[in-house]
């Protein structure tokens, strides 16, 4: 046997952050755009238009500032408040997994 568990974070009840949702933000500050975010994720880029705009709207905040096409071509960059959450959200999941495997074996392996 061994653990599972996944960890988010809500606002309201309603979920504003997972790993995924990080995932995507990263992904967009590693390719400058959302659909290479996607494509990157394996998802449709409406899908991942969707999932920003959704944390945006909980959060009350700007997550990512677009740039339409043009001579230079479009791009896609996370705001400063994005990066932040990152940050802290990564802070906050980093150990808990290996948490969570001491305290299983605790339980479990007597």
């Amino acid at each position: 046997m061994e653990p599972r568990s996944k960890f988010w974070i809500e606002k309201d009840g309603q979920l504003v952050f997972s790993d995924w949702r990080v995932d995507l933000l990263e992904a967009i500050e590693e390719t400058g755009s959302l659909s290479g975010a996607a494509e990157r994720l394996g998802v449709h880029y409406r899908r991942a238009w969707g999932k920003i705009k959704e944390m945006e709207e909980r959060l009350g905040v700007r997550l990512i500032v677009t740039q339409s096409g043009g001579v230079g071509g479009g791009g896609t960059e996370l705001t400063p408040q994005a990066k932040e959450y990152i940050r802290q959200y990564r802070k906050f999941r980093s150990g808990l997994k290996e948490t969570v495997d001491r305290r299983f074996r605790e339980a479990f392996e007597k």
